[in-house]
């Protein structure tokens, strides 16, 4: 069996196919759900992906992400548990425009998910196919399905029942948005009785609401778009979200504020479902074994930073080492 390449060496030479334009294919497949529309204000988040100009040496270790050396299943077990039929089906929540955004020319996708998706696929030498979904609920809702074998979404304790996810690979802080005038100056204010909070429903920051607030009242709606529009149509007292997406939501209001600190940081992973693989070499848990392994690798050596800055996305952080 040929020696394993080293990690940094691994990264760089991805990297470097990325500027040159020799992207690994990837074919898109369409799920049944339909794919969102992103508002135009969304590309206040994001410019165009630059080239990435590396120098010959391999990325240095950020001293806050210091570089473990794991065990992992080989990658042929990994591709036994995770691509049994040769083909990985990657799912995509389309409502996190931050990571993922359709491509404008063609069928396939890009941004910071797509990009680690098709490393992964290059390691375990499997093509990449994408399962596109509106919402993280009807793609948590199609795990036992076999619609998708790995999922990039956040971890939440209710999904981790069925999801067997990796570390976070990066986090996007939650938090309140409040209209002009509000009484509410920090988060420990929203939780009080009578303030109705707009949010997304099962959403990862949804999830964490319904678990910890004790007083407020949660008004759900189906996507982002709508959890804006029900906000001002209907005087709430509160806009819960991903602060980029408040962001954009606050020009739109004058007077709006933005609550300092955050009430969650949504940590965002990659999943398999639970039990996947039984059977295959190397043990049922061999895939989820190496999707840890590859998310540590993949923040300690730089890639998911350099997937960051690549893709032009603010207001998210790579996740510390796990």
């Amino acid at each position: 069996m040929r020696a394993r390449k080293s990690i940094d060496r691994l990264d760089v030479e991805w990297l470097r196919s990325c500027n040159a334009g020799n992207e690994p294919a990837a074919h898109v497949h369409t799920a049944h759900e339909p794919a969102a529309h992103q508002p135009a204000a969304n590309e206040q988040l994001r410019r165009t992906p630059a080239p990435l100009r590396l120098s010959p040496a391999p990325f240095t270790h950020s001293p806050t992400l210091p570089h473990k050396t794991m065990t992992a299943p080989s990658p042929a077990a990994a591709k036994a548990a995770l691509a049994p039929n040769g083909m990985l089906h990657v799912g995509l929540n389309l409502s996190n425009f931050l990571l993922i955004a359709p491509n404008p020319v063609g069928n396939d996708y890009r941004g910071v998910a797509p990009d680690l998706a098709r490393e992964l696929g290059k390691r375990l030498d499997v093509p990449v196919t994408f399962v596109p979904y509106d919402v993280p609920g009807k793609m948590a809702d199609a795990v036992d399905s076999g619609a998708w074998d790995i999922a990039f979404f956040a971890i939440e304790p209710l999904r981790a029942a069925v999801v067997n996810f990796s570390a976070a690979y990066l986090e996007i802080e939650s938090t309140y948005l409040v209209p002009a005038g509000s009484p509410l100056h920090t988060i420990d204010d929203v939780d009080k009785p009578g303030v109705r909070i707009s949010v997304m429903n099962r959403s990862a920051y949804e999830l964490y609401l319904t678990r910890h607030l004790k007083h407020a009242q949660l008004v759900h709606a189906a996507s982002i778009e709508e959890s804006f529009n029900q906000f001002v149509e209907q005087k709430l007292d509160v806009l819960s979200g991903l602060r980029p997406r408040l962001v954009m939501d606050a020009a739109k209001l004058p007077g709006s504020r933005i609550l300092d600190g955050r009430f969650t940081a949504v940590q965002q992973a990659i999943g398999t479902p639970r039990g996947k693989g039984a059977g295959s070499l190397g043990g049922s848990d061999a895939g989820a074994e190496y999707l840890r392994a590859f998310v540590e690798q993949a923040k300690a050596s730089g890639l998911v930073a350099a997937l960051i800055e690549r893709n032009g996305v603010k207001g998210v952080n790579v996740a510390p080492a796990a």
